[in-house]
């Protein structure tokens, strides 16, 4: 590649990676909360792949309970303030809204989860505590969604947790492979900050295999927990996709969302 389009203004990039779908205010949380009907067979709930309890938390909004509301989200799954802004909603749980069947709009909840999930963080809230020590302890290899996940249920049962990972920040996809506009990398890595609160130790820069054998996580650990993520892009196998300037997409995302859009060329 050798003609580069002329870089745009810091401002023009701002604007073009400003949120594709900005937070409520308080006031149209508490207006659209105040729409759901509280079903007791949910389908929303059930249409969740992590089971979130979404009457529970839209109905501690509308009570202007936020801590509880956030704490109904963050119990269910520990990536709750990631997957408000990047779940595929339309096909889950508001494409599951009863509402639906009414010719009406479905209940907004990713925006409603954001904006519970916001409030803990916006507020540095200590949602749950460390069980008792069990005196066991668990490996997890990779610091992605996954590994979080695990490591926030594990603390909570009591149990010591290392968690070792390749890159230079935790958070995997959620911090590196999440278009900009949808998710920024401070949203991922605050959710980093509530598990490690929980007393994980992280230990970036790590790779296993190279940096630390797996033979020495089976003699140190009682068990380990493998959450490595996605795996090589594959190849199209076209003419042409080895040129300079051509990029897989996660590739090109992670050094977007890792350096100034500034120094991301396109052309």
């Amino acid at each position: 590649m050798t003609d580069l389009l002329p870089p745009l203004p810091d401002e023009e990039l701002e604007r073009r990676f400003a949120d594709i779908a900005p937070a409520l205010t308080p006031d149209a949380a508490l207006l659209e909360a105040s729409k759901c009907l509280y079903c007791f067979d949910a389908p929303c709930t059930h249409a969740c792949p992590t089971h979130i309890d979404v009457p529970a938390f839209i109905k501690k909004i509308a009570t202007d309970n936020m801590r509880g509301s956030a704490r109904v989200i963050l119990d269910a799954n520990p990536m709750g303030h990631s997957c408000a802004r990047a779940c595929p909603v339309e096909v889950l749980c508001e494409g599951a809204c009863v509402l639906n069947a009414r010719d009406e709009q479905p209940i907004k909840i990713a925006l409603l989860q954001r904006h519970a999930t916001d409030y803990a963080l916006e507020h540095d809230l200590r949602l749950f505590e460390p069980g008792a020590a069990t005196g066991k302890s668990v490996a997890i290899v990779g610091a992605g969604p996954a590994g979080l996940s695990c490591a926030q249920d594990l603390r909570r049962a009591g149990h010591a947790v290392t968690v070792f990972e390749a890159k230079p920040k935790a958070g995997g996809l959620n911090t590196y492979g999440i278009a900009e506009y949808k998710m920024r990398p401070d949203i991922s890595l605050a959710e980093v900050d509530m598990v490690v609160a929980l007393g994980v130790d992280i230990q970036t820069g790590v790779t296993v295999g190279r940096d630390v054998a797996l033979a020495e996580l089976e003699r140190d650990f009682d068990a380990i927990f493998i959450g490595v993520g996605l795996g090589a892009t594959r190849g199209l196998g076209i003419p042409g996709e080895d040129l300079p300037g051509v990029y897989e997409a996660l590739a090109f995302i992670e050094h977007l969302k890792s350096h100034p859009y500034s120094e991301t060329r396109v052309g």
